[in-house]
């Protein structure tokens, strides 16, 4: 009998587009960031190749397509569509949820299997003050409809920052499971136009759990290996139920065993979200397939932060969140 052959496990994040609508502070700043010319930005095609190239030497088991906001690209549908005939086991997008609405049902129809929402407030005045925008209400709506269309589960991010959000915990918590969501509170990262911010508006961690204790039971279950987030069983003091997990980037480093690769939508490969090395791909991926692809994965892989310094200046939505 012939044994299989072993093909180790690949996580890609692929950001589609730098442009999004909103304008959260941890991001970039109230005029946006110059952004990629047209012909500068990766094609579908060239999307499709390179995860396909990957799967002859990878156990490719999750694709999440990031920004910027990727419903800000024309024809997103369609490249759902295109990967999803590559039979990933795990199609994922992270989004605003700002065109979520009207989006949700023909994503689920291209194949799409779940999405990652950034609701870091339900306050509009906080909503507005993080984000330059007064349309929380849309992202809500996005939300409900991501539901109502199946793609579950639908996981809620909320970066924690003090004297901003920080009250808000309790409530997006409460939100969250009402609705059958799982919440993943993130730490602030000090990347891009966030180390502004990172040293008067970081929370750590602990301090999250510690406010919540008074209303929430948690109960961590084992981490996964490779997994960015420490998962809880949540049971609230009046009987709601449900899952939230903390991303601690700086405070409990998950680097090891991590497997991601990061493609960005100008399509340059990066292993780590915070350290700056990277390979352009495009011209690997218009010559013969093989050889010069692979080396740049595994040198890229190679690339994890080592320690707990982030060496990254570019702003989250060029990287892809």
């Amino acid at each position: 009998m012939i044994a299989p052959i072993y093909k180790p496990e690949l996580s890609l994040r692929i950001s589609v587009t730098d442009r999004c609508q909103l304008r959260c502070r941890y991001c970039m700043p109230a005029e946006g960031v110059p952004f990629c010319e047209h012909d500068e930005i990766i094609t579908f095609e060239e999307i499709k190749d390179f995860v396909a190239q990957l799967q002859v030497a990878y156990d490719v088991h999750k694709v999440r397509l990031t920004g910027g906001d990727p419903l800000t690209r024309k024809g997103i549908v369609d490249l759902v569509a295109m990967l999803s005939e590559l039979g990933l086991q795990d199609l994922a997008m992270t989004t605003n949820a700002q065109r979520l609405a009207r989006m949700a049902a023909p994503l689920r129809a291209a194949g799409l299997d779940r999405v990652n929402i950034s609701l870091d407030t339900l306050e509009p005045g906080t909503f507005e003050h993080i984000t330059r925008s007064d349309s929380v209400d849309a992202t809500v709506a996005g939300i409900d409809a991501a539901l109502e269309a199946d793609l579950r589960p639908v996981k809620l991010n909320m970066v924690v920052m003090r004297g901003i959000n920080d009250h808000n915990v309790h409530d997006v918590l409460t939100f969250a499971l009402k609705r059958g969501c799982e919440l993943r509170f993130l730490e602030l990262m000090p990347i891009g136009y966030g180390a502004d911010l990172f040293e008067k508006r970081f929370v750590p961690t602990e301090t999250v759990h510690r406010m919540l204790t008074p209303a929430f039971e948690l109960t961590s279950y084992p981490r996964a290996a490779g997994s960015s987030a420490q998962r809880y069983a949540v049971h609230a003091t009046d009987g709601v139920e449900g899952v939230a997990g903390f991303i601690s980037p700086c405070s409990d480093q998950f680097c090891f065993d991590c497997s991601r690769l990061r493609l960005t939508a100008g399509g340059r490969l990066m292993g780590c979200l915070a350290r700056e090395e990277g390979h352009d791909i495009r011209s690997m991926l218009q010559g013969e397939p093989g050889a010069p692809l692979l080396t740049a994965v595994r040198q890229a892989l190679g690339c994890k932060r080592a320690g707990v310094h982030f060496k990254q200046s570019v702003s989250m939505a060029a990287i892809g969140g």
